[in-house]
């Protein structure tokens, strides 16, 4: 579900970008794009991954900067790419490589703009990636927020089960420590005020009000819940953008799979 969403909207950005003639080019980014294809649970065949399907896209991507830290991943990447001039594939930490090889391509001053996509393995996003992002006023992205990862090993019941070393990771990822009166609000206890554990709506709201207020994205629709085959939350799907136009075509997206059940 989540490459359709993609897809159809990376289809959309294109056609419309290719219209504007005062964009000299625009990109697309993965981040995390791993090996570009995957084996299906449910049929055992192979799947287009996020940048296969974005190669596929008609009118095309001016470049393609495809980022892994893993080694085999990228030398895969590289096998089924093949020479293409107009495809980049690095591999290292992608929060380095967008600042400082891939985001300098992108410049709002330059009339360059970009689709980026965050699809981390865990809650691994620098919040100074998603800053840089949001103050480029070119670059719209998809971010997957890891919530089955922030539950499972930072937002414990008992905050003070915490480690420093989680709490540092949530730091990097939140932007500050802020996180942490979000997930652990005071509520009336019996004897006194004690806190509690927030649910999953009420960090997901308030990253959502990050990535406008903080970061600076000035429309950031609901993110859509995606859920596993038991229902439960993995990740938010957030998109943010400094468009308008995106913005609705995403909602409108949302709105579509959230009726075909969000798994």
């Amino acid at each position: 579900m989540k490459l359709e969403i993609i897809r159809e909207y990376a289809s959309a950005y294109s056609r419309i970008m290719n219209r504007q003639t005062s964009i000299k080019r625009y990109i697309y980014v993965d981040a995390f794009a791993g090996a570009g294809q995957h084996i299906s649970k449910q049929t055992g065949e192979f799947v287009l991954g996020s940048p296969l399907n974005a190669l596929l896209i008609q009118p095309p991507f001016a470049e393609f900067h495809l980022i892994d830290l893993r080694g085999d991943k990228t030398a895969e990447l590289r096998r089924v790419v093949g020479e293409r001039s107009d495809v980049n594939v690095y591999k290292g930490d992608a929060n380095k490589i967008l600042i400082e090889k891939v985001f300098p391509r992108c410049r709002y001053e330059d009339f360059h703009r970009a689709l980026c996509l965050l699809d981390p393995y865990a809650l691994t996003v620098d919040w100074s990636v998603i800053q840089v992002a949001g103050g480029m006023r070119s670059i719209e992205i998809f971010y997957n927020f890891m919530i089955m990862d922030a539950n499972m090993n930072i937002f414990f019941r008992n905050p003070d089960r915490v480690s420093k070393t989680q709490s540092g990771r949530m730091d990097k990822v939140w932007g500050d420590h802020s996180w942490r009166d979000i997930a652990y609000p005071k509520g009336r206890g019996l004897f006194a005020d004690m806190e509690y554990k927030a649910d999953n709506e009420t960090i997901a709201k308030a990253f959502r009000e990050r990535l406008q207020k903080v970061a600076g994205f000035t429309y950031v629709p609901a993110p859509m819940e995606m859920r596993n085959e038991s229902g439960s939350i993995v990740y938010y799907l957030y998109f943010a953008s400094p468009n308008q136009t995106g913005s609705r075509i995403v909602s409108d997206i949302f709105k579509k799979y959230r009726q075909k059940g969000g798994r």
